[in-house]
């Protein structure tokens, strides 16, 4: 049978649930709606084997804040019957077959790309589970990002549709254009548009930086604040190279069957 790692980005799979729940501190309803997706992606998937990665919710902004200090600076903290609830969930999930692994010291994100991409590099097929974009970075013929919420893939075909370019300039792009969500700054004065455009004639923003052509409006931008887009992209770039403590076996799926 054909290797398939299904790798849940898990807080971004509950925070979204127990965030359209009608009385927030009715953490059972989130535990056992949370169990009810995790199921459905079991059955819409077939993994072979499978893991919940989860950010610990008392951890700090990570390296990225020291690089960054305005990085996700001021976002609103996990409700604190979610919080308090949190085990529960990971009970549930351990229930129907799903080990969860905390993250520690590094941000969920960079954990799940090193897992997923150390499976991936082996020509064995991996899906992620996560609305973040941030992951389209990562794909290729045996990476796969799948939405949950709008049954939907994060593919190729979507990666141009939202930004016109290849999924290994996504970190450039952003090092340009910035993440106004997380705070990542940019290059002032370079949006989306421009960032593509910039993009789609040098590749990279080294190139772009090193080019004697690159034209005289973005001239100036990239001499005044190279630095910046450097750090910016470092920081949207995610980490594949954190040691893991387990293998694949820890996170087979036993169906029970």
């Amino acid at each position: 049978m054909a290797l398939h790692l299904v790798v849940i980005d898990a807080l971004n799979l509950i925070r979204r649930i127990h965030a359209v729940q009608k009385d927030e501190s009715d953490i059972e309803q989130t535990v056992r709606v949370c169990s009810q997706a995790v199921a459905k992606i079991i059955k819409q998937s077939q993994p072979t084997h499978i893991i919940a990665v989860f950010d610990h919710h008392q951890q700090q902004r990570g390296w990225r804040a020291n690089l960054l200090p305005s990085y996700k600076e001021g976002r609103k903290p996990m409700p604190e019957a979610l919080a308090a609830g949190m085990g529960k969930i990971q009970d549930a999930l351990w229930e129907i077959g799903v080990d969860s692994l905390l993250s520690d010291g590094d941000e969920a994100d960079d954990l799940i790309a090193t897992i997923a991409m150390k499976v991936a590099n082996r020509d064995e097929q991996v899906t992620i589970i996560s609305t973040d974009k941030g992951y389209c970075q990562l794909l290729k013929p045996t990476l796969r990002i799948r939405d949950y919420f709008q049954q939907r893939w994060l593919d190729l075909d979507f990666v141009q549709q939202e930004f016109g370019l290849n999924p290994e300039q996504l970190s450039d792009y952003w090092g340009l254009a910035g993440i106004s969500s997380s705070k990542i700054t940019g290059i002032p004065g370079v949006g989306p548009k421009a960032a593509k455009e910039i993009l789609g004639e040098y590749q990279d923003i080294e190139r772009a930086f090193n080019s004697e052509n690159l034209a005289e409006k973005y001239r100036k931008k990239l001499d005044e604040h190279i630095e910046i887009a450097r750090t910016s992209k470092k920081i949207a770039a995610l980490k594949t190279d954190i040691p893991l403590g387990f293998n694949l076996q820890d996170i087979r799926y036993d169906t029970h069957e």
